[in-house]
């Protein structure tokens, strides 16, 4: 075709179709997919969503060329979007299907122990991290514009595989406001693109006696275990006399006497020791609203490792919870 002739008009629709179809090989040949959809209007409504968008449109480069992105973000355009340490990979539906890649430098490690220090014992949970629920100091340290969490327009190099010369192509514009759109549903996608675990927030605040537990952690009662697990749970005292032999239902709960931190080291869990660790789990989960590694788990509960292993097979064979991923990637999610 000439540089004087115009291309053959494709219909939106059609467009759309071929993207997907794209889309759809990549699958096949082992990309893990994830579009960002939006609900209503608003690209970002957490804490870590509004406070990405916010500090990006802070620097006057950005501003004037960030709203070329809004309307691609909001009509379904940004097909995939990947968060990774240092790079977000995205593909986007333009005239064509683009590739955008982002590249953010790491956090300067003197910088990352500066921030942790100034949050010191400051958070009280994993939860109220990730859900934003921190003091105004914390939060003036996190978003601070030169010494916070979020990168300068310096730290960020794009590239987009569309034929605009534009620094910031309306195609690397909606993956930006599509970042903040993810971090309302994964906050921790932010710690993992600086490359700096969040976890270290938490842990630079515990004491040598561990973490308090919070107020709102609810215990579950031994007369309520029986029916979230199927099984049968003696809250009488044991007397002189001699119980009969318990019948295959009951020999879960034979011993009714919870037991000490020194059994739960060496494994020995009692059914109800092992279902209040699964309450406590299938709530914290359910307080997130999203999935958590087993090491956020243990953190947010204050538990050991080798405590968790066996409450996480109880919670997945009862459906309480549900898993995605492999080995230490593992995702756990309230059902």
């Amino acid at each position: 075709m000439a540089w004087y002739e115009y291309r053959p008009y494709v219909s939106a629709a059609e467009r759309r179709q071929r993207a997907e179809r794209e889309v759809a090989r990549r699958r096949k040949r082992g990309l893990s997919v994830e579009p960002v959809t939006l609900e209503g209007r608003a690209i970002a409504r957490s804490f870590w969503g509004k406070a990405w968008c916010d500090h990006l449109e802070s620097y006057s480069d950005y501003a004037n060329r960030l709203p070329r992105g809004r309307t691609y973000v909001r009509n379904g355009s940004v097909l995939h979007l990947g968060v990774g340490p240092g790079r977000i990979d995205a593909l986007v539906q333009g005239s064509e299907l683009y590739e955008v890649s982002v590249d953010v430098t790491s956090l300067p490690r003197p910088r990352w122990k500066s921030i942790v220090k100034a949050c010191s014992g400051k958070i009280d949970s994993l939860v109220g991290l990730l859900q934003g629920r921190l003091s105004d100091a914390v939060m003036r340290v996190v978003t601070d514009r030169d010494k916070g969490l979020f990168p300068s327009p310096s730290q960020i190099q794009m590239e987009c595989s569309c034929p605009d010369w534009a620094q910031m192509c309306k195609h690397i514009a909606a993956v930006l406001y599509g970042t903040g759109a993810r971090l309302d549903e994964r906050p921790e996608l932010l710690f993992a693109l600086r490359k700096v675990d969040h976890l270290e927030l938490l842990s630079a605040g515990v004491t040598a006696s561990g973490p308090a537990r919070r107020a709102d952690d609810r215990a579950i009662a031994p007369s309520d275990l029986g029916a979230i697990f199927g099984i049968e749970i003696d809250t009488q005292p044991r007397t002189g006399g001699r119980r009969s032999k318990p019948r295959p239902a009951e020999r879960v709960s034979a011993t009714p006497v919870v037991r000490s931190r020194g059994d739960l080291r060496t494994g020995r869990r009692s059914a109800t020791d092992v279902a209040e660790i699964v309450a406590r789990i299938v709530d914290l989960l359910r307080q997130t609203k999203r999935g958590l590694r087993a090491e956020e788990i243990r953190a947010a509960l204050g538990v050991e490792a080798k405590e968790l292993p066996r409450p996480i097979a109880v919670a997945l064979r009862a459906k309480r919870v549900r898993a995605t991923g492999r080995g230490r990637a593992t995702t756990y999610f309230a059902p």
